[in-house]
């Protein structure tokens, strides 16, 4: 499916509305929403949020209640478009649909945006690298995604806009939006306890736990000692980001103690744990009990029903465009968002068992 597919109703229309803005069909004032509602064939309350969504970006201007919407008069010398670089984590290919679907948002926009050449995984997260990079890229700000705390500190110290999609941000002067799951993750790891477990892993990057671990990683080690049990390096262990290493370190974990449950950060490393377990006889939750710390679409054709924490990327998806409009206008705009996020209790979390299952190498 199309990233454009999935707006929604008002979404759809205030991209439409804009761009027949840009086109100058309409000057001075805004039609109302009952003569756009009949003109687009939708329901007023659609037309009058995307109404209101154009005038948070300042396209359009409140008169009052019951009165028709001023259209802003741009000011060439403060608004521009920008060419706007995506730093992603992993390759397209294998990264999250939101990233495609910020990219056609700015785009949408007005703005040019674009991938950079090359990914945080494939620069090893290596400044010196990011850097040249960026040197050679033509671009007026950038978006990183999921970057170490190392890295956004330069990119905080750099004349370049920069916003933080995920990641090491917290603190940083840089503008940056992410969900927040301190609140899921501590009700996440309580479930475990108050079913039982006691041996619980969690499974997640190195950039998440290095060189000290990140707030909602933090917030699973609390809780964990909260419940009495002590944490520890089994408990967080360290794997180099790569299939090969993930697997050798789920056969070390289940060879000597194997955990009751584990916790994957990411959907790749669910599936990853998933299959694993299948591989060796494991049953999800008699055996084990997996919880996948992000959503997925996927998760919906699940049977049974996968635990994971919930958040929507679609907030993030509009704060960045809000920024680039800040950015584009030269507006000081380092604040920085957290989205909701719940934790959503499924069938893949159970009663620890009573005793232990042969392990199948």
């Amino acid at each position: 499916m199309q990233a454009w597919d999935r707006l929604n109703t008002a979404e759809q229309i205030a991209n439409h509305l804009r761009e027949e803005l840009m086109r100058g069909r309409w000057t001075g004032m805004m039609p109302g929403q009952f003569r756009l509602a009949e003109e687009l064939g939708a329901s007023r309350n659609a037309v009058e949020a995307a109404l209101r969504q154009l005038e948070h970006e300042g396209v359009l201007v409140s008169q009052g209640l019951g009165r028709k919407r001023l259209i802003a008069s741009p000011d060439p010398k403060k608004a521009r478009p920008m060419r706007i670089a995506i730093l992603d984590y992993e390759p397209v290919p294998v990264t999250e649909g939101y990233t495609v679907e910020l990219q056609y948002m700015l785009i949408e926009a007005g703005h040019v945006a674009f991938f950079a050449p090359k990914t945080l995984i494939e620069l090893d997260m290596n400044v010196s690298r990011i850097r040249r990079m960026v040197e050679k890229t033509e671009a007026d700000a950038w978006i990183v995604c999921s970057a170490s705390r190392e890295v956004l500190t330069w990119f905080a110290a750099q004349p370049l806009p920069a916003f933080a999609l995920f990641g090491r941000r917290r603190g940083l002067p840089i503008a940056a939006a992410g969900p927040d799951k301190i609140p899921a993750t501590v009700a996440a790891t309580r479930a475990l306890a108050e079913l039982g477990h006691q041996r619980i892993v969690m499974l997640t990057r190195r950039a998440t736990r290095l060189p000290k671990p990140g707030v909602a990683v933090q917030a699973f080690l609390d809780e964990l000692k909260a419940q009495g049990i002590t944490p520890g390096p089994y408990n967080l262990p360290d794997w180099e980001e790569n299939p090969k290493a993930l697997h050798k370190r789920l056969e070390l974990l289940f060879r000597i103690t194997p955990p009751t449950a584990l916790i994957a950060d990411e959907a790749p490393f669910y599936v990853a744990a998933l299959q694993f377990c299948t591989s060796r006889g494991l049953r999800v939750p008699q055996d084990v009990s997996l919880i996948c710390a992000d959503p997925s679409p996927a998760f919906e054709w699940s049977r049974p029903t996968v635990a994971h924490i919930l958040w929507e990327t679609r907030p993030l998806v509009r704060r960045i465009v809000r920024w680039a409009a800040n950015v584009s206008q030269k507006k000081p705009d380092l604040r920085q968002t957290l989205t909701q996020a719940e934790f959503i209790t499924g069938g893949t979390i159970g009663p620890v068992a009573r005793a232990g299952r042969n392990f199948k190498r």
